[in-house]
C-alpha cells in the first residue's frame, strides 16, 4: 500500500489535471462546433450560391481564426510565464465563452447584410486568440503537474480532451439531427451548440479558479521571473523553436485533414448523407480518444521519438492511398475503417506532442516556447488545410491535396529522424534534479 502522502499527492495531481483538462475540452468543443455545423450555417452568413462556394467562405473564416492563434499564444504564453499557468488558463476560457456567445446570437445575412460575416469573423478571431493561448499553457501545465516517469501518460490528456471536445460537438450534432428537421437545423438549430459552449465555458471558469498553480512555476527564481515570457529569452533557444515548427508541420496538417476535413470530404466528394458521416466521425474519434493515453504510456516506456518516426513513415506512405480508396467507396463501414487508419497513424504525434515540446524549454519561457512556434505553424499550415483542399476541389484537382498532406508529413519525418530523445534531455527533469540537489546540499 502506498504511503498516505503518496496517495494524497496522486489525488492532487489527478484533480488538477482533471480541472485543467475539462477546460481544454470545453475550449476545443467551442472551436470544433464551428467546423461541425458549418454545413448548416454557411448559408446563413453568406450570400446565396452553390454549397461549395459557401463552404469555401466558412473555411476561409475558419482559417482566419487560426491566424489569431499565434497572437494568442504570444500574448497568453507571455502572461502564463509571468503571472502563472492558472491565471492564463482562466483568462483563455473567458475569451472563448465570449466568442461562442457572439456567434450564437448574431443575426443572419438576410437580416443585417454584410455585418453578419463581419461579426462572424470578429467572433472567430476571439476564439482563435483564446485557443492559441490555451494550447501552450495547457500543455505546459499538464507536463509540469505530472509525476516523473508518467509525463507522457498525463500530458496525453491534452489530446484526450481536445478530441473529446470534438466528440462532444459531433454528439450534439447527432442529437440535433435526430430531433430537428434539416430546415430547422439550417434556420436556427445550429445556434444551440454555440449557446451550450458559452455556458459550459462559464462553468469551467469557476473550476479553473480552484486549480493549484504548477510547483515548478511557483519555485522559479525571482531573477528568472523578471525575464520570463519574453521573445528575447525565447530566441536564446533557436534549435528548440525550430524543432517545434518541424514537429508541428506534418502533425497539424494530418490531424486537421484526418478529422475536420474528412467530415466534409465524405459529404461533398464521396456523397454520403450528413447523418451517416456524423456517426462515422463520432465512432472513429471515440476509438482515437482511447488510443491517446495508451500511446502516452508507451512513450514513457520506449521514448517519444519512436512514436513520432512511426507517424512520419506511415503518414507519408498511406495518406494518398487512403484518400483514393475513400473516393471510390460507397460503404460507411469501409469509410470508417479508412478514417480510423489515419487516426491510428496520427496518434504517434497527437499523444505526445505536448510533452515533447514542453521538455525542450526551461520554466521561464515554457508556455511561450511551446505555444508560439506551434501557433505560427498551425496558422500557416493547419488552419489553411481545409481551405487548400476545397480550393483544389474548386479547380478540379482535388487529388493534389492528398500529395500536399503526404509531403508535409515527410518534411516532419526528417525532423523526427534527426532529433534526440526528448525524455532523456528533458528540461523539466533537469530543473527538478537541480532543485533536489540544492535541497540535499542545504540539509
Amino acid at each position: 500500500m502506498k504511503p498516505s502522502s503518496d496517495r494524497e499527492n496522486t489525488r492532487r495531481i489527478t484533480s488538477n489535471i482533471f480541472k485543467g483538462s475539462l477546460g481544454n475540452l470545453i475550449e476545443w468543443y467551442d472551436w470544433y462546433v464551428y467546423a461541425a455545423f458549418a454545413v448548416y450555417f454557411s448559408s446563413q452568413f453568406f450570400p446565396k450560391g452553390d454549397a461549395t462556394s459557401q463552404l469555401l467562405n466558412t473555411a476561409a473564416v475558419f482559417a482566419i481564426g487560426f491566424l489569431m492563434r499565434p497572437i494568442g499564444s504570444l500574448l497568453l504564453g507571455r502572461y502564463a510565464d509571468r503571472h502563472g499557468r492558472r491565471a492564463a488558463l482562466t483568462l483563455s476560457v473567458t475569451i472563448m465563452a465570449g466568442g461562442s456567445l457572439v456567434i450564437a446570437v448574431t443575426p443572419n445575412y438576410e437580416t443585417i447584410g454584410v455585418f453578419a460575416p463581419i461579426i462572424l469573423v470578429l467572433a472567430r478571431l476571439l476564439q482563435g486568440l483564446s485557443l492559441g493561448g490555451e494550447y501552450g499553457t495547457s500543455a505546459t501545465y499538464l507536463s509540469e503537474m505530472a509525476s516523473s516517469g508518467r509525463r507522457g501518460f498525463y500530458s496525453s490528456f491534452q489530446y484526450v480532451t481536445l478530441i473529446s471536445g470534438q466528440l462532444l460537438a459531433l454528439g450534439v450534432q447527432i442529437i440535433l439531427q435526430q430531433i430537428l428537421p434539416e430546415e430547422a437545423m439550417m434556420a436556427w438549430g445550429w445556434r444551440i451548440p454555440f449557446i451550450i459552449g458559452a455556458f459550459g465555458a462559464v462553468a469551467v471558469l469557476w473550476l479553473r479558479r480552484s486549480m493549484d498553480e504548477s510547483e515548478q512555476y511557483t519555485k522559479m527564481e525571482s531573477k528568472n521571473k523578471e525575464k520570463a515570457g519574453t521573445l528575447r529569452e525565447l530566441m536564446k533557444h533557436p534549435k528548440a523553436v525550430l524543432a517545434v515548427v518541424g514537429l508541428t508541420l506534418g502533425g497539424t496538417i494530418a490531424f486537421n485533414t484526418y478529422t475536420t476535413y474528412l467530415q466534409k470530404f465524405m459529404v461533398i466528394t464521396v456523397g454520403m448523407p450528413k447523418d451517416v458521416v456524423s456517426w462515422i466521425n463520432f465512432t472513429a474519434l471515440l476509438v482515437f480518444v482511447v488510443l491517446q493515453p495508451l500511446a502516452g504510456m508507451l512513450s514513457d516506456r520506449i521514448g517519444r521519438r519512436p512514436l513520432l518516426i512511426g507517424f512520419g513513415i506511415l503518414g507519408t506512405l498511406w495518406t494518398v492511398p487512403m484518400f483514393m480508396l475513400l473516393e471510390q467507396t460507397t460503404s460507411p463501414y469501409v469509410a470508417f475503417l479508412l478514417m480510423l487508419s489515419g487516426l491510428i497513424i496520427v496518434t504517434g504525434y497527437t499523444s505526445i506532442n505536448a510533452i515533447v515540446k514542453a521538455e525542450m524549454f526551461p520554466t521561464a519561457i515554457r508556455a511561450l516556447g511551446v505555444g508560439f512556434p506551434y501557433g505560427v505553424t498551425v496558422a500557416i499550415f493547419g488552419g489553411t488545410a481545409e481551405f487548400i483542399a476545397l480550393w483544389f476541389k474548386s479547380i478540379g484537382n482535388e487529388s493534389l491535396f492528398y500529395y500536399y498532406v503526404a509531403a508535409c508529413i515527410a518534411i516532419s519525418l526528417l525532423v523526427y529522424w534527426r532529433m534526440g530523445e526528448s525524455s532523456k534531455n528533458s528540461q523539466i527533469e533537469a530543473e527538478l534534479n537541480t532543485e533536489k540537489d540544492k535541497h540535499a546540499s542545504s540539509q
